[in-house]
């Protein structure tokens, strides 16, 4: 991809992605929905959910899969709002440079 995903765009794929499953998902499914999008490794994407952990933005919880501990993220109320948030910007921001990437003269 051409254009560079800074961190607030990152964190608000990762947040929407988390958010499309009421149970939670772990980090290599959260990965891998992430790469439909943009190309991501997963060791650029397991400091975002960190820091969106940190945040307070997402929660954890473990559960046995296959004999190994698996764990899985959950967004919270403070992801939600944020998301929101992240919409509402990206609506406006995608928008306008569609109109000036897009527009035909």
């Amino acid at each position: 991809m051409v254009f560079n995903t800074g961190a607030a765009l990152l964190d608000a794929i990762v947040l929407a992605i988390v958010d499309q499953q009421p149970e939670g998902t772990y980090g290599y499914k959260i990965t891998q929905d992430v790469r439909g999008v943009i190309q991501i490794s997963e060791s650029t994407l397991y400091p975002v959910l960190r820091r969106l952990q940190k945040d307070e933005c997402l929660k954890t919880y473990d559960m046995l899969c296959g004999g190994r501990t698996r764990r899985y993220y959950c967004i919270t109320e403070r992801g939600r709002r944020q998301l929101a948030l992240y919409q509402q910007e990206w609506a406006s921001y995608s928008g306008k440079i569609n109109e000036l990437l897009l527009e035909k003269k």
